[in-house]
């Protein structure tokens, strides 16, 4: 019987900041920032290769691959897909697809109620409400969703315990605040608080939480062919809003 632990390489180009990790099961072997001003499409697979070598491993090695299917940036997540399904097709590799949100929230630690929010453009965002267990499990309460900021209280304004994270609540400091204080429900930046409103940045890297997550789908036989891999959009692209009659 094999007992070994999957070699797992996760990515991350749904978000600007974007990363790469590979791990042994839960063991992190390498977690690699993407760098500074430079698009995925330049950087991803740079990236993949600092983060082998720093992993002490090569391609061939590898068992699964996981990516963050979003939503997010249009751009970024065409470039990760593209990229995990050419590895799991060359390799021969199963892989999986973790929904942005979903591993933001995990990043943000045990939560009953925690809203992961990402920035859409033009101010707007991508959220979604979750619990987090002690065992890192994420459940979502709803579907994501593509909202104005006023949107967003109107959706998760009534919850007096909540646990905010990720670049896009981080951008509404200012309106969550003064929501939470308007309704008495306190409002702190320190995550540990154990209730009312608390804001945490969340990680800038989602690597490690695609990864955990991807090992959580790995356990319960969720895996996908690299043909079944695809994006979670939320909303049309630019593009398609544009061409709209």
């Amino acid at each position: 019987m094999n007992t070994r632990l999957p070699l797992v390489l996760a990515i991350d180009t749904a978000t600007s900041e974007g990363g790469v990790c590979i791990a042994r099961g839960t063991d992190l072997l390498a977690v690699i920032d993407s760098m500074p001003g430079v698009s995925h499409s330049e950087s991803l697979l740079l990236d993949i290769e600092r983060a082998l070598s720093a992993a002490g491993v090569v391609r061939s090695d590898l068992d699964l691959l996981a990516v963050a299917i979003g939503p997010g940036s249009f751009t970024g997540l065409r470039i990760g897909l593209a990229t995990i399904k050419a590895l799991a097709l060359t390799l021969q590799r199963p892989c999986c697809g973790v929904p942005t949100l979903h591993a933001l929230a995990h990043s943000a630690g045990p939560s009953p109620a925690t809203v992961a929010a990402l920035p859409a453009g033009r101010g707007e965002l991508f959220a979604q409400l979750f619990s987090v267990n002690d065992d890192r499990a994420v459940t979502a309460r709803d579907q994501p969703a593509h909202l104005a900021p006023a949107n967003l209280m109107e959706r998760y304004g009534n919850i007096s315990d909540l646990l905010w994270t990720g670049a896009g609540a981080a951008a509404q400091r200012g309106l969550i605040e003064s929501h939470a204080v308007a309704h008495g429900f306190g409002f702190s930046e320190n995550s540990a608080t154990p209730d009312g409103w608390r804001l945490a940045r969340g990680a800038s890297n989602l690597g490690p939480s695609v990864t955990a997550l991807a090992l959580q789908q790995n356990q319960e036989g969720q895996v996908s062919q690299a043909e079944s891999l695809h994006a979670i959009y939320v909303r049309p692209s630019d593009a398609e809003l544009t061409c709209r009659p």
